[in-house]
């Protein structure tokens, strides 16, 4: 195999999902005896998207935690799960989007092993279904939260299905005070 073909292979294609800007990248393994190599993330996967990666963190949760939904004013989010499974919960909250308040969830980790990119002004947020860690690249340095905002995870009008079957999720103090979009006023909400 030539580099250009190696090269070629490691290049991956991002796949559209329902809300207008998200998309998902699948994640090749190439495993040998000594272990496994992936790329978790290419810059050129979204030439579409001008953003430079100025931050990555790192959130460890306990199964049966969910964090969020949160969304941005000025920060792209890039997720990728290495340990563990989470489902993710996501709604367009932009009001001019051509899929404004459509939702979507999706299990990525373990076997889904997959990257997801989210743009501004589309909530999100993980529920852990196991122990996990979760990476995720940002566009922004965090700014001692002024670009923190949440909308609650169980808001009937958004009716996002994560798949719970009547469990109590653990939520950080934070969450559990997140309002209704109803409640949310405009100037605070993505536009």
């Amino acid at each position: 195999m030539t580099m250009k073909d190696e090269t070629t292979q490691l290049l991956l294609p991002i796949h559209p999902i329902t809300i207008e800007g998200v998309y998902v990248a699948t994640i090749r393994a190439y495993e040998d005896e000594r272990g496994r190599f992936m790329e978790t993330f290419r810059r050129e996967w979204f030439p579409t998207v001008n953003w430079d990666r100025i931050q990555s963190n790192r959130s460890d949760s306990k199964a049966g935690v969910l964090r969020g939904l949160h969304y941005h004013h000025h920060q792209i989010d890039y997720w990728y799960v290495p340990r563990g499974l989470v489902r993710v919960g996501m709604v367009d909250l932009r009001p001019n989007s051509k899929t404004y308040m459509v939702t979507h969830t999706m299990e990525i980790g373990e076997k889904h092993n997959l990257g997801v990119f989210i743009p501004i002004g589309v909530a999100h947020g993980f529920y852990a279904v196991t122990d996990a860690t979760l990476m995720y690249t940002v566009n922004n340095y965090y700014n001692g939260g002024k670009d923190e905002n949440g909308v609650a995870w169980n808001d009937p009008d958004i009716n996002l299905d994560w798949g719970l079957n009547g469990a109590s999720p653990l939520l950080s103090p934070r969450d559990v005070q997140n309002r209704f979009l109803r409640d949310i006023p405009p100037e605070e909400r993505p536009q």
